[in-house]
C-alpha cells in the first residue's frame, strides 16, 4: 500500500501557521463568501459588519481597515470577504512585493471607484511607499514625479475612492502616521476548540468527505486554535483514510492519521517536544540559553525562537528568565515526566538573577 508523506505545505512543518503558494490555491475553496459563513472571531466580524452596512446605506466606500493578529486566522479571507459584500472588485498585493514608491504608485493608479486593494503584511512596506500610501488614504491622490534632479516636477493624479485593507502579524511596526489613516482596525484572536470544530465540519463538507463529529472534535483539538491548521490536518486526516483506511473519516482514522503526522493531543509537533525534551532532560528543567537549546536540538536558534517558542511560550508549557528558557511543571507532565525537586523552583518562575556561568542542569549556559 502507498506510504503517506511527511512532507506537508506550511513550510514543511504541518502545524505551520503560514502557508506556502500551493496550500493559498488549496485553501481558496474553503474560504467563506459571506461575512455571514465566517466562522469565528464574532467582535471582529459584529463591528465589521456595522461599518460595511452603514458605508453601503450611505453609497461610500468604508473607512480603510486594519485587521492584526498572528497567521493563519482569516484576514486574507476577510478582505476578500469585504469586497464580496461591497460587490467591489479585490485587488491583492503585500508589503514585500512593493519596495519601491512606483511600484504603489502603479497599483493605485489602476484602481477603479470603490475598488478594494489589500495589502498583506503591510508593516513591510518600503518607507518611500509608505510615504506614498499616507496621501493616497487620506487625499485619494498621487504625486507623479516627472523628470530628474532640479528639473523635476511633481504632478497631482487624482484617484477613485478606494478602500485600503491592510493585514499584519506585527502591528507594534507600524508607523504612527500610517496606523492612524485607518478608519477600523480589528485584533483576530486564537479560535476556540468549538469554533474550530465548526470550520472542520464546514470545510469537510465543501471537500466532498464526510467527518465524524468525534474526529472534528480530536482534529480541532490539535489544531493550536488556528483554522489554516486545522484544515491542513483535515486535510491530511483524508489522505490516510483514502490510502491506508476505509474512507472513512471516524476518530480512529483522525488518531492514526496524526500519529503519522507527529501531532500530539495538544498539536506539538516533533520539533516542540524535541525542544521540551531537551530542556527536561537534558537541563533539568533549565534555565539554559536559547543557542545551546537549539543546538541540543539540531536547530539554528532563530528557528527554535521563531518556529517553536512562541506556540510552547503560550501554552503555558516554556517560561522566559533573564537567565533563560525554563520548563513549567505543565511541560513535565506533558510529557510524562517527574521534575525533580531542584527544578520545581525554576518551573514556577521563581529563577531569577545573574547567570553563574557554570554547566550543571538548571544553570545558565548562554543568553
Amino acid at each position: 500500500m502507498a506510504d503517506v508523506s511527511t512532507e506537508t505545505e506550511g513550510g514543511g512543518r504541518i502545524v505551520a501557521p503560514s502557508a506556502d503558494e500551493i496550500e493559498r490555491a488549496a485553501e481558496a475553496a474553503l474560504r467563506p463568501k459571506r461575512l455571514d459563513d465566517f466562522v469565528g472571531q464574532r467582535v471582529v466580524r459584529d463591528q465589521l459588519s456595522l461599518v460595511l452596512q452603514a458605508a453601503m446605506a450611505r453609497g461610500n466606500p468604508p473607512d480603510h481597515v486594519l485587521l492584526s493578529g498572528p497567521p493563519g486566522l482569516g484576514k486574507t479571507t476577510l478582505a476578500m470577504i469585504i469586497a464580496g459584500e461591497l460587490e467591489s472588485h479585490l485587488r491583492l498585493t503585500s508589503g514585500p512585493a512593493i519596495q519601491h514608491a512606483g511600484d504603489l504608485a502603479a497599483v493605485l493608479s489602476s484602481l477603479e471607484e470603490g475598488d478594494v486593494l489589500f495589502i498583506d503584511e503591510i508593516h513591510r512596506l518600503a518607507r518611500p511607499a509608505e510615504e506614498l500610501l499616507y496621501v493616497a488614504m487620506e487625499d485619494f491622490r498621487v504625486d507623479v514625479v516627472v523628470g530628474k534632479g532640479a528639473g523635476a516636477s511633481a504632478i497631482p493624479l487624482a484617484l477613485p475612492r478606494f478602500t485600503v485593507v491592510g493585514a499584519t502579524t506585527r502591528s507594534g511596526l507600524l508607523p504612527a502616521p500610517l496606523r492612524d489613516r485607518f478608519g477600523f482596525t480589528g485584533h483576530m484572536d486564537y479560535y476556540s476548540p468549538q469554533e474550530l470544530e465548526r470550520v472542520i465540519l464546514r470545510s469537510a463538507g465543501l471537500l466532498g468527505v464526510h467527518l465524524d463529529h468525534a474526529a472534528a472534535h480530536e482534529i480541532a483539538g490539535r489544531s493550536r486554535g488556528t483554522p489554516r491548521i486545522a484544515n491542513r490536518l483535515l486535510r491530511r486526516v483524508r489522505d490516510w483514510a483514502q490510502v491506508r483506511g476505509d474512507g472513512r473519516l471516524d476518530l480512529n482514522a483522525a488518531r492514526a492519521a496524526l500519529e503519522v503526522y507527529e501531532v500530539d493531543l495538544i498539536g506539538l509537533d516533533r520539533l516542540d517536544r524535541a525542544v521540551l525534551t531537551a530542556l527536561c532532560t537534558r537541563f533539568g528543567g533549565g534555565p539554559v540559553g536559547l543557542s545551546t537549546l537549539a543546538m541540543t536540538v539540531g536547530e539554528e536558534a532563530e528557528t527554535v525562537e521563531t518556529v517553536a517558542e512562541p506556540y510552547l511560550v503560550r501554552e503555558g508549557l516554556v517560561g522566559r528568565t533573564p537567565r533563560g528558557r525554563v520548563a513549567t511543571l505543565a511541560a513535565w507532565e506533558h510529557l510524562g515526566l517527574t521534575p525533580p525537586p531542584q527544578a520545581t523552583g525554576s518551573t514556577a518562575g521563581t529563577t531569577t538573577g545573574p547567570a553563574t556561568g557554570t554547566t550543571g542542569p538548571g544553570t545558565l549556559l548562554d543568553p
